[in-house]
């Protein structure tokens, strides 16, 4: 069976129709890592930091997906930096700040170190990619295989949350003290999800595509 690591999982938008596959999921929010554990109970949750836990134990997965957090490259969170004032004005409503190079870090490292297949997933960037990526809908991806490009239905990403929890298929009314929306709109689609896991399988596991 292949041995996963799905690091930054969140509540497992990217896992969720993965099958035949020993999932270890590692997220540093308790609450979260709680619903992901609801969601996908086999699965082996660790609450820690993923980049630290990536670079302990990168050797011991076949496949590696890690979607770090992406405020600080997002393109969106730049276009929305400034806001008009009722008087014509404009007021800066997002503070500049750097971005957050672990994204790189975690790519180089998975390159040059790691001999399995892997996948780091981040949003479309305000600014040119220092390392290029694939891109698929509204997400970067870097891989050491070959994605074949599909069509991904979009839509209700900025949906009232009802809307979102149906067109993802997580209903999290019964859980508190998270923010269920930021929660739905960074689940990465999971039919997207699941045509990066079989791509990556053509190299590991090639009886399966014969």
């Amino acid at each position: 069976m292949l041995k996963v690591c799905n690091l930054y999982c969140g509540i497992g938008g990217n896992r969720k129709l993965w099958e035949n596959v020993d999932v270890t999921a590692i997220e540093n929010n308790k609450a979260i890592a709680d619903i992901y554990h609801d969601f996908f109970p086999l699965d082996k949750v660790i609450v820690t930091d993923a980049h630290e836990y990536l670079l302990k134990h990168f050797e011991e997965f076949d496949f590696i997906w890690s979607s770090p957090p992406c405020p600080s490259h997002s393109r969106v969170r730049k276009l929305c930096a400034w806001k008009t004032n009722p008087d014509g004005t404009k007021r800066l409503q997002n503070k500049p700040i750097y971005p957050d190079m672990k994204l790189y870090e975690e790519i180089l490292l998975l390159d040059g170190y790691f001999k399995g297949k892997w996948c780091v997933e981040n949003v479309i960037s305000f600014y040119e990619p220092l390392i290029k990526p694939y891109e698929l809908g509204r997400h970067y991806f870097w891989t050491n295989f070959h994605i074949a490009n599909i069509q991904i239905k979009g839509g209700e990403h900025f949906s009232d949350i009802e809307k979102i929890s149906k067109r993802k298929g997580y209903n999290l009314s019964a859980y508190s003290g998270v923010d269920r929306k930021l929660l739905l709109r960074n689940c990465v689609e999971e039919h997207l999800g699941l045509h990066i896991l079989n791509e990556s399988k053509r190299d590991i596991q090639p009886e399966l595509f014969k």
